[in-house]
This record gives C-alpha cells, structure tokens and sequence, in this order.
C-alpha cells in the first residue's frame, strides 16, 4: 500500500519543500562536512533578491502557504541579514525554519528569528559534550546548543528537532545522550548516520561498521517502543528491510526531487543539499525554476538508471528504488547500502 501511494506522489511530484543554500560560509570544522564549507567560501552568499525571484516564480503557480522553506548552508547564521531574509520569506507567504549548529544563536538573534515568522528549526547536536566538541572542533558550540533548547521550550510555535550523527565515537553513548535529552525536554530526536562524502570518506571513525549500524537500529526501534515523551527517528537515509515502520513513522521514500527542490549558493536547481552538483537540473540565472521543476527532474522520479551493481538484481528493489539520491556518485554508482549493511551486520 505505501508503495502504491509513493507512486502516486511521483507520478504527481508535487513541491512542497524548497530548500536554499545561502550560504557556503561556516566557523566549525566538523569532521563529517560533506560540504568542506569555510569561514570564508569561494562563492559568495547568494543576494535575498535572487533567491525571492525564485519564490515569486512559484508563487505564480502554487500556494505559497504549502511549500515550505527550509534555509541551511553552510552555517545560516554566519548570514547577517537572516532575519530579513526569513522576514521577506514569511511576506511572501511561505512558512519558513532553517537548520542550523546555534553557535551563533544568541538570545537577541533567536528573538529577532522569531518575530521574522520562524516556524522551525534543527539542531545540530552530536554527542554529550566531549563527543560533540570533538566532532565540531568548537569548545563553545554544546554550550550554546544548549542554550538554544533551553529558548526552543519556550517557544510553543516552533517545531524543533535535535539532529545527530552516529559515529563510532558516539555509538556506545548514545542511551546517555537520550536521557540527557529527556532531562532536558526534547520531545524529538532525529538520528541519522554519516555517509562517505566529503571530509568523512577520509576518517574512519565517521562510518559505523556493519555492527555498529545495525546496533543503531536496534536502539532506535527499542526507544520508539520503550521511551515515551521522546520521538527518536531515524533520518531519511535508505531502506532497512525489516527495520521499516519500526524506526520512522513511513516507510523509505526518497522525496528528492519528488517533492523536494533545492537552490544551491551558485545559484544551481536541485533537489536536497546532500546531493551532488552533477544531478542539477538548471540555474536560476538563466532557468525559470518552475519550468525546470515541471520539466525536468528525470533522474530523481525516474529510478531505472540505478539498476547497476547491487541494485541490479535485487529482490527488494520496488520497496528502495536505488536507495537516497545523495547516496549515488558522479557517475551514478551506489556508494552505501543500507540494507547490506544491516545484513552483514547480524
């Protein structure tokens, strides 16, 4: 039934979420950048005009009210003029959050976010605090996440989820983190594990082994059944066979360039910021999105091409469809699988 609908949805492919890279800026150094983003990038941030012509684009077709606005980078907050652009955003009608690390989400910035129509947020957050400082390279960053939860609670409006990565650093504190979270009042906890992208394709103890990957599914699904007032998921990241329905409330769907587009900082149209540059689809500079969003898009709704190396004869392949987009290389090999991983890790 699940997939049933998921093809229905891609036969229709409706937008209803935007993601923009206004940045490429970033002050961590996190070991697990897929992006490599610097203090100060190549590419400058993309001028707020540029991307709200791409908004009007689709306000001229759909309602703005459901497509909703997810700002990241880079580090959002290393933009000085967020507020405006959340503020333009929210004027045009779309809901808006962003995704973000908080190291710099002191309490004047959060207020300002939230009087420019903030609606959501994701946080950063990779361990208890030596974990997660050895992870961002920032001995403030915990302080200041926690910081940000403390102002989340008070803030009923805005729907809120802490993000972490599992590494083999973390694994084996992960029950401690989650009570940590209890204590402190997260209601959602979205879990998700570090694919071979970036600087973590060079560091070993980014990507868990086979074990240690199905350890973690094993103490999401205890905490969906045993923990309640915590929400713990884990994220989008492939099929997990058995696992489905049992770690996230859906089964796998990979919504890249189904309902989900991006617009990176060049200027770029694609589909979720994890994905590589060689599955753009058109630039806004000289592409009208909405054209690009109608008429394009072929690789991400249409899954035939994956159908090589382990996916080319898999007896699961209706249910995973070649796995995440952000999961395939240049040249469109798979670069993880999730559900051999979880096998092998028996």
């Amino acid at each position: 039934m699940e997939r049933r609908l998921q093809m229905e949805v891609i036969r229709e492919h409706p937008l209803t979420q935007l993601f923009w890279e206004c940045t490429l800026r970033c002050d961590l150094k996190c070991r697990h950048c897929g992006s490599d983003c610097k203090t100060k990038a190549d590419s400058p941030d993309m001028p707020l005009e540029d991307f709200l012509r791409v908004l009007e684009s689709i306000r001229q077709r759909l309602n703005p009210h459901e497509v909703f606005i997810t700002i990241s980078g880079g580090e959002p907050l290393m933009r000085p003029d967020l507020e405006e652009c959340g503020r333009r955003i929210y004027e045009m009608g779309f809901p808006w959050g962003m995704v973000t690390n908080a190291r710099h989400l002191t309490p004047q910035r959060f207020q300002r976010l939230v009087d420019a129509g903030i609606h959501s947020m994701a946080v950063s957050l990779d361990g208890l605090e030596e974990d997660h400082t050895w992870m961002r390279g920032d001995s403030r960053s915990f302080g200041m996440v926690e910081q940000a939860i403390s102002m989340l609670r008070q803030q009923p409006l805005i729907v809120w989820d802490i993000v972490t990565c599992a590494t083999e650093r973390n694994i084996g504190h992960l029950p401690q983190m989650r009570q940590w979270l209890i204590d402190h009042g997260v209601e959602m906890w979205r879990i998700i594990d570090v694919f071979p992208m970036g600087r973590a394709a060079e560091d070993p103890m980014m990507m868990l082994t086979d074990q240690h990957y199905r350890q973690l599914l094993d103490f999401i699904r205890d905490s969906q059944k045993n923990v309640p007032g915590l929400s713990v998921n884990y994220g989008c990241e492939g099929f997990v066979g058995e696992y489905e329905f049992d770690v996230r409330p859906d089964a796998f769907f990979c919504h890249a360039g189904i309902t989900v587009a991006g617009i990176l900082a060049d200027g770029s149209i694609s589909a979720c910021t994890s994905i590589r540059s060689d599955y753009s689809q058109g630039n806004i500079y000289h592409d009208d999105f909405m054209e690009v969003w109608e008429n394009r898009f072929l690789p991400f709704r249409d899954h035939e091409w994956m159908k090589t190396g382990p996916c080319a004869d898999c007896n699961v392949w209706r249910y995973c469809r070649g796995n995440g987009m952000h999961l395939r290389d240049g040249e469109g090999h798979l670069m993880q699988c999730h559900l051999q991983r979880m096998v092998q890790g028996r």
